[in-house]
């Protein structure tokens, strides 16, 4: 039998010193503004999960540690696009943004399957694995945020728990970025 790839599981750990795409972060904190009175909340994801490109991400490492006197800031990137990743289970009974005072849509059985099995769109469901300290978890595209590269990098260390191997980032990326540029087509009557 012939084997196409390498890969044979979800997550991985690595030490590039530096930040990559796929790079799961757990207890991240995060300055949320709540819109009634402008009050701005100290937030804690449970765990997040880096977005931005790996190559972008590559090439600002490559140049921020560039010694050479004559280089420019022109692949510098300011903030790094990250999707919290909930539990699983506050997902299914819309209590993950409880701490925010959000109630959400409880899932029932037929609607979380389809999130369990990557069907809705929306969602991206990952698997728990227990040798890296990753329950069950699911991003919601509607929800992502920007951090500066900064307090990333100076967290990093100590939150980094594992990343997601490269095919399966590689499949989180095209289904946020095909989530990301829908068409929200309006409604036309049918002509009398």
């Amino acid at each position: 039998m012939c084997k196409l790839s390498q890969i044979n599981t979800y997550y991985r750990k690595h030490s590039f010193g530096r930040i990559l795409q796929g790079d799961i972060l757990r207890d991240v904190k995060f300055n949320y503004a709540v819109q009634e009175d402008s009050e701005i909340v100290e937030y804690y994801f449970p765990y997040i999960i880096v977005l931005s490109q790996d190559c972008d991400l590559q090439q600002d490492f490559n140049n921020r540690t560039d010694e050479s006197s004559d280089k420019n800031h022109d692949k510098y990137i300011q903030s790094i696009l990250v999707c919290p990743a909930y539990l699983s289970d506050d997902l299914k009974k819309g209590e993950h943004l409880k701490r925010l005072g959000l109630t959400m849509e409880r899932k029932n059985s037929k609607q979380f399957s389809t999130i369990t099995t990557n069907q809705n769109a929306r969602y991206h469901y990952l698997e728990r694995n227990p040798e890296y300290q990753v329950p069950h978890l699911v991003l919601d595209f509607k929800h992502y945020y920007t951090l500066p590269l900064e307090y990333l990098y100076g967290i990093y260390e100590k939150h980094y728990i594992t990343s997601l191997n490269e095919l399966f980032r590689e499949a989180l990326s095209q289904r946020f970025s095909f989530y990301l540029s829908r068409i929200g087509l309006p409604e036309i009557p049918p002509k009398t």
